[in-house]
């Protein structure tokens, strides 16, 4: 194991032009001055983001190695600024932080800063807000130095639970000062988190773009597509259907038929109907071959038309799909549509007035469906429309796209909204 770490840190290395592979010994490690070890940590951690994830163990050696030679390090190797930027990049990109108290504590002759020092310090031991202000400045002060798209990042880490606004600031200049790097991934994920939770359409779909364009391959690219997943489905209104688009365009058939398959069923879970309805079009046109796609697709379909004229169709289309193709949470999920869908097609009895048959309230549904002039839904990605509704005939309190429905029928498609909220709230809470 020692050999093969070895080998692997020669090869980080040998990219560097510092040795040629089998020329490493022991010696070679404890003489190496810090920054230029550093460097190979960073084109390691960089090329993980880009999609290398066989580097992760490569990684932690490098972490494991640098924290060595800094603790090992003669004072003298510190007089060097390089060593010193090398030793407070390590801190913050993962290494050990009783590493800096250490360096830190033997540092006679000031060659840390100490304003910096004490600044990570409190930020390591999860004390950052204490720092939020300060931290500030020393970004402003080190913006043009090796360190600085790091304080960058740490200011914009502290700052995001007070100020959203000024910690985008900070993850701007960082991800601008470090293009390429893990770094870059880091400010722009957080980036469209930030833009995700204030409600900011513009700069959500711009971060998005630049993420998918950069960055698909990271191991942090799952939370990437959870935070593009809830974009779509909380503010689906005001997107821009081409940005959307655009984002998607960058990624395999595979990948973009996942994200569909989540749109479709947040948005089912949700009550977005239409929405949930082009998303899982979107995903059976992708799905090809690929075994559990369509039928992931033809549920979420189903669940997005239960409320909606077609519903014996949408219950059909549920009952034809084989529990032995579907997960424990979608199991659950179709049961509670098959629910709501029995809720609405057994009109209540009214005091004084006798039972309608379930037939006659369908009816009533479809005839207030087709009474308007179809208008074509449009979806990213060019998927034919599946439903039409009218921009012009919704009735008093209700937004473009609903359908007309009796009352009471409207309280029932609520209440299974609801129902299939708390449902997936439990899956959710299991799944954790």
């Amino acid at each position: 194991m020692a050999g093969l770490r070895r080998s692997l840190f020669c090869s980080a290395l040998t990219v560097l032009g510092l040795c040629v592979p089998g020329q490493v010994r022991s010696e070679d490690l404890e003489t190496i001055a810090p920054y230029k070890m550093l460097r190979s940590l960073q084109f390691v951690q960089d090329s993980v983001v880009l999609g290398d994830h066989s580097a992760g163990e490569m990684q932690r050696f490098m972490l494991e190695t640098i924290d060595k030679r800094l603790r090992h390090a003669d004072a003298s190797v510190f007089e060097s600024t390089d060593n010193v930027d090398a030793a407070l990049i390590y801190a913050m990109s993962g290494g050990n932080p009783q590493t800096l108290e250490y360096l830190v504590a033997r540092d006679v002759d000031g060659n840390f800063d100490n304003r910096v020092t004490d600044a990570l310090r409190k930020y390591l031991a999860g004390k950052g807000t204490l720092i939020a202000k300060s931290l500030g400045g020393l970004v402003s002060e080190y913006k043009d130095s090796k360190i600085g798209p790091y304080l960058a990042l740490v200011a914009g880490n502290v700052t995001i639970s007070t100020n959203p606004k000024g910690a985008l600031k900070f993850y701007d200049w960082a991800r601008l000062t470090a293009p390429g790097t893990i770094v870059e991934e880091a400010a722009l994920r957080r980036s469209v988190a930030i833009a995700v939770e204030t409600g900011d359409v513009a700069k959500a779909t711009a971060y998005s773009n630049r993420y998918a364009r950069r960055f698909l391959h990271s191991p942090y690219a799952s939370q990437f597509a959870d935070l593009f997943v809830r974009l779509v489905v909380e503010r689906y209104e005001a997107l821009n259907a081409e940005d959307v688009s655009a984002i998607l365009g960058y990624m395999d058939k595979d990948r973009a038929r996942e994200i569909y398959l989540r749109i479709a069923r947040a948005a089912a879970v949700r009550g977005k109907n239409q929405l949930a309805g082009l998303a899982a079009e979107r995903a059976k046109a992708l799905s090809g071959m690929a075994e559990g796609a369509d039928t992931l697709a033809r549920l979420y379909g189903g669940l997005a038309d239960v409320p909606t004229s077609d519903i014996l169709s949408a219950v059909d289309a549920l009952a034809s799909i084989p529990e032995k193709d579907l997960s424990p949470a979608d199991q659950a999920l179709r049961a509670a549509a098959e629910a709501v869908a029995r809720e609405i097609l057994t009109q209540p009895v009214q005091e004084g007035s006798s039972p309608r048959p379930a037939d006659t309230a369908v009816t009533t549904v479809e005839a207030a469906a087709t009474q308007a002039q179809p208008e074509p839904l449009q979806f990213p990605g060019g998927i034919p429309p599946t439903e039409t509704v009218a921009a012009d005939a919704a009735p008093s309190g209700m937004t473009p796209g609903e359908i007309a429905m009796d009352p009471q029928l409207q309280d029932f498609v609520s209440s299974g909204h609801s129902k299939l909220r708390e449902i997936d709230s439990l899956l959710q809470e299991e799944a954790q």
